[in-house]
């Protein structure tokens, strides 16, 4: 039975200043939803049990998008896997719970695709979770994700709480992270090639051999997904977001090179960690349920150092 938000609902985005909350800010806002309860972390902090259960009980919120989270890319998983498991294991559990004891609707928790084996076959079925072996550049933070999603589905079978999970692939777009030292791969080679623009740099360093494989959804794209899923779908099998397709990073730095307007060399460090070979998820089961993407990466890749460029200021460097 699908559970259907109002106007005049109250809806509270969690994590609404970072690239995927502010993203679902805008789609909500765009379908017409405006009463929204949006507080950063000066406001609430979402590891603070106890003001998490204040909040719940002033506000009653009827709908939850649990979007808030400790994120980064190889380097800072490595470099501090305690804050990455702790603190995303106290958002999680935090919210999840005071949702169900004050009687929230609904809830959908967003999970990451890095919560798959290592070596799971491609693509990434829902069911090969638990199946295999983590990456161990990211297992903190894939450990953490693991217990959201199984929280969700323990308290939908045991206390019949319409909590619902999805699993994103690598995402990007505007409010990306372009610091250097904990952004991803797509951030941090836009923010590379511009700079080796300004400078008249001949060559750019990419990390890793170039061979691994990964698949890029633009964020627009995941938040028009949660909505549609809030609206539709209700069972505790989590559903991969993305669009079946990966590309290598060899490539990716190449159309990010054309993007940007840099025509000097790429130099690959293989002393640098790949990560997880490849990392494609079969969306199959979205597609079925009647979802897909629109945001092509050219398209996306474009619109992305459009912002960059425009937003440099404020942007996350």
């Amino acid at each position: 039975m699908s559970t259907t938000m109002q106007p005049d609902s109250r809806i509270f985005v969690a994590g609404h200043r970072g690239m995927v909350g502010s993203a679902i800010v805008r789609a909500l806002r765009a379908a017409g939803y405006d009463n929204l309860l949006l507080l950063d972390r000066q406001a609430l902090d979402l590891r603070e049990r106890a003001a998490v259960e204040a909040m719940f009980e002033q506000h009653k919120p009827e709908y939850v998008f649990l979007a808030a989270a400790k994120v980064g890319g190889i380097l800072a998983n490595n470099e501090y896997p305690a804050d990455f498991l702790r603190d995303n294991l106290l958002i999680q559990t935090n919210v999840i719970d005071a949702a169900w004891r004050h009687a929230a609707r609904k809830l959908l928790f967003l999970g990451s695709s890095c919560i798959y084996p290592k070596l799971a076959p491609q693509p990434l079925k829902e069911e090969y979770l638990l199946s295999g072996a983590l990456e161990p550049t990211n297992e903190w933070y894939a450990i953490a994700k693991i217990a959201g999603l199984k929280m969700c589905q323990a308290y939908r079978r045991q206390y019949g709480f319409d909590a619902i999970s999805l699993m994103p692939t690598n995402l990007y777009g505007p409010g990306d992270n372009f610091d250097l030292h904990n952004s991803h791969v797509l951030p941090a080679l836009i923010r590379k090639f511009h700079e080796a623009c300004e400078h008249n740099k001949a060559s750019v360093e990419v990390w890793g051999s170039g061979t691994p494989r990964r698949e890029f959804l633009h964020v627009d794209d995941l938040a028009q997904a949660c909505l549609f899923f809030m609206h539709e779908y209700a069972d505790e099998m989590t559903v991969n977001i993305g669009w079946g397709e990966d590309i290598s990073i060899a490539d990716l730095a190449d159309s990010v090179a054309q993007v940007v307007g840099y025509d000097g060399l790429l130099q690959f460090d293989a002393s640098k960690p790949d990560g997880t070979p490849r990392k494609l998820l079969d969306t199959s089961r979205a597609t079925a349920l009647g979802w897909r993407p629109k945001i092509t990466l050219g398209e996306g890749l474009a619109e992305t150092y459009a912002w960059y460029k425009k937003n440099r200021a404020e942007a996350r460097l």
